[in-house]
């Protein structure tokens, strides 16, 4: 499985929006970033989930679907 560690989402990556593990979102933060595999298998559907997480758990907090981005992954070389 890869980790996503960052999406910069929209056509032009200097206008866009960008969302950061560990950044904070609202009144939450950050916590996982995961491409919709089940979207892709079944609708051919490019999907990215952001999921946050605040005072009462952790749930999707925005679904990014068919629409340029750029992920970055986490690479640990260690």
């Amino acid at each position: 499985m890869n980790i996503i560690r960052k999406i910069v989402v929209g056509v032009n990556p200097k206008d866009a929006m960008t969302y950061v593990v560990g950044n904070s979102a609202g009144v939450g933060k950050v916590v996982l970033i995961e491409e919709d595999e089940r979207a892709f298998l079944l609708h051919n559907l490019r999907r990215y989930n952001v999921y946050v997480e605040g005072e009462s758990g952790s749930f999707i907090w925005k679904s990014i679907e068919n629409i340029p981005c750029v992920v970055e992954y986490d690479c640990d070389f260690d």
